[in-house]
């Protein structure tokens, strides 16, 4: 057998794969009590950054498939934590916005996420942190390099 392929625990999916289990536990204890899930949490707070957008658009900043990303939508409008109309100019667009109580689930637990944020940083470092996220950002094949 070649030595062709890196050990496993020097494979980069696979580190990728694992970091995300360890940054997603504290997020994932934080959204137990919502009733929201992490796709949902995603749509949320992309919301609350940018406001009210296509779906398309909406997709791609919350890393989603588009035909996830219209299940989610549906589901979050049936909790009343999105609205979803059409575009005045092209009726074929769909526009998503953030409801007072979808926000209210951003704003309440705030405080929560950035406690989280900043263990992160405790944990890397402030400098490694940054260039963590701008490495990944090096990746993502939706970025410009």
């Amino acid at each position: 057998m070649t030595n062709i392929l890196p050990p496993t625990s020097r494979s980069l999916p696979i580190a990728l794969i694992r970091a995300r289990e360890g940054v997603m536990g504290p997020i994932r204890d934080m959204l137990s009590q919502t009733g929201i899930t992490e796709q949902q949490w995603r749509v949320l707070r992309v919301l609350a950054d940018y406001g009210p957008m296509d779906t398309k658009t909406l997709a791609d900043r919350s890393s989603l498939l588009f035909p996830s990303l219209t299940r989610i939508a549906s589901t979050l409008r049936t909790k009343g934590l999105v609205t979803q109309t059409r575009d005045t100019t092209d009726r074929r667009r769909q526009i998503i916005e953030i409801t007072r109580t979808g926000q209210k689930i951003i704003d309440d637990r705030a405080a929560q996420t950035a406690q989280i944020v900043a263990d992160f940083k405790t944990r890397l470092g402030q400098d490694k942190y940054e260039t963590l996220l701008d490495l990944l950002a090096l990746l993502d094949p939706g970025t410009d390099k």
